[in-house]
């Protein structure tokens, strides 16, 4: 991970007063249930600003993850930020040390990444209502719904996954026509695409990995992005991965970085 640029870092230091006195009976509940949002996973089912809706990206969602180890990482649609949260008096308040992806986000990607850096920082009231979380400042207003609920993990077999990411090392990109690159598994089978050229070939299961065999494609000539993007593909799954699924993500990744995908629907 690497750390926030300076706008981002202007924003989670600088952007807001305090929301709301969360002296009220859900605050205090809150509080005492702050343990209970560890180890889970939010994403948002509504967002308003000043009392009105306020739309998000086409075929985004604001992602909120308590980690085990006292860790809150969020998104809203592009680059994920983490830092260590307390959860007391009924508010979110984030250690200093903030780190984030540097994604390239265009926009209104871009506008909603600050935006929602702008809420974090304004220390949102929170709470908790069994599956449902409130998240709210002076002007908005964030309700999340847990992810086992909202997004059930997919099948890694028989969906059509389509290329979001991928991760070098630490930095995590774009590749540009990236979303025309997909792959279906079945089985001992994989089909799919590169964003240029068909391909089809193996792949073993393993406990929490796949074993990618030599893969075919067809020959259509690649050039530019296209030929960039092909060959990314290409080294990505090559050899044995690890496998993770999460709601409508799968993620493999091998000792040097890895490819994320997200579920075509």
């Amino acid at each position: 991970m690497i750390s926030l640029s300076a706008t981002a870092l202007l924003l989670l230091t600088a952007c807001g007063t305090e929301a709301g006195t969360g002296s009220g009976d859900g605050a205090r509940d809150g509080a005492r249930d702050g343990a209970a949002l560890t180890g889970r996973t939010f994403l948002s089912t509504s967002v308003s600003e000043n009392g009105k809706p306020r739309a998000l990206a086409p075929r985004t969602r604001i992602r909120l993850e308590f980690t085990e180890d006292g860790r809150l990482s969020f998104d809203a649609g592009c680059n994920s930020s983490q830092a260590k949260v307390s959860t007391s008096d009924g508010r979110l308040v984030l250690d200093k040390e903030i780190t984030s992806t540097l994604i390239g986000c265009m926009e209104p990607l871009q506008s909603q990444d600050a935006w929602m850096a702008g809420v974090i920082a304004a220390k949102p009231a929170w709470k908790l209502d069994g599956d449902k979380l409130e998240l709210s400042t002076d002007s908005a207003t964030i309700s999340l719904l847990d992810r086992q609920t909202a997004e059930p993990d997919l099948a890694l077999d028989g969906t059509k996954w389509a290329l979001s990411t991928v991760v070098t090392g630490e930095s995590a990109s774009h590749q540009v026509g990236s979303e025309k690159a997909w792959m279906t598994l079945n089985g001992e089978r994989v089909t799919g695409s590169t964003g240029c050229n068909e391909f089809q070939g193996t792949v073993a299961r393993g406990t929490g990995t796949l074993t990618f065999g030599e893969l075919a494609t067809t020959r259509r000539a690649c050039t530019g992005a296209a030929a960039t993007l092909e060959s990314v593909v290409l080294k990505g799954l090559k050899g044995e991965l690890t496998s993770t699924i999460d709601g409508s993500t799968l993620q493999l990744r091998s000792s040097s970085g890895g490819l994320d995908f997200t579920a075509l629907r």
